[in-house]
């Protein structure tokens, strides 16, 4: 094989730059003055042809020649280590694969790629990238081709590990990145996939200049995403950034009042972009829509940062008539508001002017109450504040469970207060404990029967025992 002419090493290139190619290095070897001394490349690229030796001319080889007595002496070392460069190129495997094709193939010389056609030889330059695509019947232009031709040229990002951040960074951007739809799910999202009838995970179109570091600057939900997963973390990815922009279906001015219900309907594609408290940041009442979303944390994007803002309704005097609004739609209100946010302001308190009820409410309050009209709960502890407030009245009780007080405007109430007792037992403890109804309720006392028609003492002592220990003690008996 000595007359046939590889390409030189020293020559590689890495393609993906804005210019195409981007030189290694400035050889600063003049191949065409010692054009008639060498037949062949290999004279000095041995490594071209045999894997186990070097592609780089010893400095003995040069020395044979420029020993201060036949020509001037030079001073010349080895670059150590491997060149960087993310190509899949070796120009042994190069020569092995077209060998086996096509045994005359031209392909085979050094000049298919380091000289221009029909060039003087020896006239060699850094890799002619046009040549290499023109061969692999690739587009001219070097961005162009399709997603599926990356993988014939270029190793993943990842498994480029000589090639320094600064390069990924000068990383030419492909036409159809400029798509109008290129960062939705339909865009990027589709030729993420993998080509039907290969193995990959993931195109390879992605992961020649990607790294998962790089999908997760705006895909928070990044770890859920088995295309992200299928690329390897790298974070030399980050020399390119990517930029999360709001999408066009979030321009719609009506967009605000309805995402509620298209974040219901379909949870995944909001957490490509917001984690939990992009919900929380306006909804600090309802953490439940949140939960379908993911929580910040490694591994994921910020997402996009939600500022909340007043609503357009809360004008100068809002406050004034805001009840209105409360009264007619209170789960409007409890979208953005907390309970302890309105009980501020409207808790009873004689030191401050206003008051949470309308003008005549306590001569209506027991109605209220017992129709839980309002929560009376929320702002008044019931068993001091309303006892203390009836016991002044002379409505509370002043002697035994039941007689008089509270319950005189009814004088049959003793009798018919079980009634009362099973539909809002919650109305009886504001002010009665356990022990007024064990008074006459008891195997020990009256042993008047609390229990109703149909009841089923036999359950209830299998389900919990203590509930009849209660008023019967250790003495439960064997049926009601």
């Amino acid at each position: 094989m000595s007359n046939i002419r590889l390409a030189f090493p020293l020559l590689l290139a890495l393609l993906g730059g804005t210019a195409g190619v981007a030189a290694l290095r400035q050889d600063p070897f003049d191949h065409a003055e010692h054009a008639k001394l060498f037949p062949g490349c290999e004279n000095c690229h041995a490594g071209i042809t045999d894997p186990a030796r070097s592609v780089w001319p010893t400095a003995e080889s040069c020395a044979s020649c420029h020993d201060g007595t036949v020509e001037k002496q030079v001073t010349w070392t080895a670059p150590a280590g491997p060149a960087p460069s993310n190509l899949r190129f070796t120009h042994a495997k190069h020569a092995e694969e077209v060998l086996a094709k096509a045994p005359a193939d031209s392909a085979l010389q050094c000049d298919a790629c380091h000289l221009e056609k029909n060039g003087q030889w020896m006239a060699v330059s850094r890799t002619r990238s046009a040549q290499c695509l023109d061969c692999h019947k690739l587009p001219a232009e070097h961005l162009a081709g399709a997603d599926t031709s990356c993988a014939t040229c270029h190793l993943s990002l990842a498994e480029a590990t000589t090639l320094p951040r600064e390069r990924v960074a000068k990383f030419g951007t492909p036409a159809n990145h400029d798509a109008a739809n290129f960062m939705t799910s339909r865009g990027h999202g589709e030729l993420a996939k993998p080509p039907a009838g290969t193995d990959w995970a993931i195109a390879p179109s992605c992961t020649t200049c990607h790294a998962r570091d790089f999908c997760a600057q705006c895909h928070v939900n990044a770890p859920e995403v088995k295309l992200i997963q299928a690329m390897a973390p790298d974070p030399r990815s980050l020399a390119i950034t990517a930029e999360l922009k709001e999408p066009a279906s979030h321009e719609d001015g009506r967009f605000l009042a309805r995402h509620g219900g298209q974040a219901r309907k379909d949870a995944a594609s909001c957490a490509t972009c917001h984690t939990q408290q992009s919900c929380v940041a306006c909804h600090r009442t309802q953490p439940a829509i949140a939960m379908a979303l993911p929580e910040p944390g490694p591994g994921r994007g910020t997402g996009a940062v939600i500022e909340r803002q007043q609503p357009a309704s809360h004008t100068v005097g809002f406050a004034d008539w805001h009840g209105q609004e409360a009264n007619a739609a209170p789960k409007t209100c409890a979208a953005c508001h907390a309970r302890a946010e309105c009980l501020d302001c409207h808790r009873p308190n004689p030191g401050a002017s206003g008051s949470y009820h309308a003008a005549g409410f306590l001569t209506r309050h027991p109605a209220a109450a017992f129709s839980r009209e309002s929560d009376c709960a929320g702002c008044h502890n019931q068993a001091t504040f309303c006892a203390t407030c009836h016991e002044k009245a002379g409505l509370a009780n002043s002697g035994r469970a039941l007689a008089g007080g509270y319950h005189d405007s009814r004088g049959s109430f003793l009798l018919s207060h079980g009634t009362a007792a099973r539909q809002n037992l919650e109305s009886c403890v504001t002010c009665h404990t356990e022990r007024d109804c064990l008074a006459c309720h008891s195997a020990q006392t009256r042993r008047f029967n609390p229990h109703g028609p149909g009841f089923n003492p036999e359950r209830l002592r299998r389900r919990n025992p203590q509930t009849c220990a209660a008023c019967h003690g250790n003495a439960i008996p064997d049926d009601d």
